[in-house]
């Protein structure tokens, strides 16, 4: 009987492994996440798995053998409780397919008002308020120097979130 199983991959070997999985005939699950984050300096959207390294998949063990499953190439194992794998509920794999995030932004991510830290140039070490974003790769940080507020805008790589 055809049962969803969770396998955990090998870092970075997820595509692999479907691919050679779906060769098989079968079925796989990754849901993935649009994440918004600092790339190289740009503030952009990308499209993440939302459990890293791990593959749901359906099939029969009686047609297709774990073993056979397990030794399939990007697979490292299957996630176990006791000497079998474990199974996930159909349930839990239909609200799965249906999740659709919007709006997520890594945590390292700073918005108006986050307090960063720049490690870069000549003011290295001084802390700041992220205030907008200026263009791509630059941002405003709000810097409080001799007592007074200066608004300064820096590189996107030339600091980080405090």
């Amino acid at each position: 009987m055809r049962s969803w199983y969770l396998l955990y991959c090998k870092r970075g070997q997820l595509q692999r492994a479907q691919e050679h999985l779906e060769r098989q005939t079968v079925s796989c699950l990754t849901p993935m996440i649009a994440l918004e984050k600092m790339v190289r300096g740009k503030r952009t959207t990308v499209s993440e798995p939302l459990f890293p390294n791990y593959l749901f998949v359906e099939f029969d063990p009686e047609v297709i053998h774990t073993t056979t499953v397990n030794a399939t190439r990007g697979v490292s194992h299957f996630v176990r409780f006791g000497m079998h794998p474990a199974t996930v509920p159909q349930s839990v794999i239909q609200q799965l397919s249906l999740y659709q995030p919007e709006g997520i932004t890594d945590p390292d991510t700073p918005y108006p008002g986050d307090d960063v830290v720049i490690t870069e140039g000549a003011l290295e070490g001084i802390q700041a308020i992220f205030k907008e974003p200026d263009g791509e790769a630059r941002s405003m940080l709000l810097l409080h120097l001799l007592n007074k507020q200066v608004l300064q805008s820096v590189k996107n790589t030339d600091f980080r979130k405090a």
